[in-house]
């Protein structure tokens, strides 16, 4: 799993934007074979310059994740490194909260993850080695109002990967978990700025990270000075997230 290797196979779930595209670029560029799922619209045509294998997948269909691990398999290799990062949000107040906002949520965020893991660990197993980065969020331990159901799936993949990290530690597979904090996406350029320096105002570095800092950390646990690292909770997140 080391540098001198001359090229991993490695996946990023989600990989067609935000934090999600930034881990493959990284991954892509230090010469690994990457794939990404992506599963609507169409990937970024960087994806493809950068000679990335772009395959549509829903995680929240079975068949869907066992049809692009076939896919990735013949093109790329068996994946070396999973990288869990897609994700979805359906905010809402509790008391409005509908079973199916929940529901949904936990399926793509924490039962998804759940189906990549199972299906990667197959091919790690019989190489007795392999790398595993879940993206969490600061919110796991933290809490958020209106964020029940995302709080709660991302709680769940820490218990996730340090169950995992336990199974499977024997064979030279590690599982680690990553808690972003805010980042600067597109999906916090549609804040208003009052709420933008609401937030700002709980993180201790005063800014938001940048996708590049939370690729960086991810990169630093699929390599071999993370080998004796396993069950971690790496937090990318300016402090915000301290004592918790």
């Amino acid at each position: 799993m080391s540098r001198s290797d001359p090229s991993r196979s490695v996946l990023v779930t989600g990989g067609n934007r935000g934090i999600g595209l930034c881990i493959a670029r990284a991954f892509a560029e230090a010469g690994d074979k990457v794939a990404i799922t992506y599963r609507t619209g169409e990937p970024p045509a960087e994806l493809t310059e950068l000679g990335c294998l772009a395959v549509k997948c829903d995680i929240t269909e079975t068949e869907q994740v066992e049809q692009a691990f076939k896919e990735i398999e013949e093109k790329q290799g068996a994946v070396e490194v999973l990288v869990a990062n897609a994700g979805v949000t359906r905010d809402q107040l509790l008391l409005r909260m509908s079973e199916e906002d929940f529901s949904s949520v936990v399926d793509t965020n924490l039962t998804g993850t759940f189906r990549v893991v199972k299906r990667a660990t197959r091919a790690m197993l019989r190489a007795r080695r392999g790398r595993v980065v879940l993206i969490s969020s600061v919110v796991a331990m933290s809490g958020s109002p209106g964020q029940s159901n995302y709080a709660a799936s991302k709680a769940g993949l820490i218990g996730f990967a340090r169950s995992v990290a336990r199974e499977l530690g024997s064979r030279n597979i590690t599982c680690n978990v990553i808690t972003p904090g805010f980042v600067d996406t597109d999906m916090t350029k549609v804040l208003t700025d009052e709420q933008r320096e609401a937030i700002l105002g709980q993180v201790p570095l005063g800014r938001y990270a940048q996708p590049e800092e939370v690729a960086a950390s991810v990169r630093f646990l699929a390599s071999d000075e993370a080998a004796y690292i396993t069950g971690a909770v790496i937090p990318v997140d300016g402090g915000m997230g301290m004592g918790h």
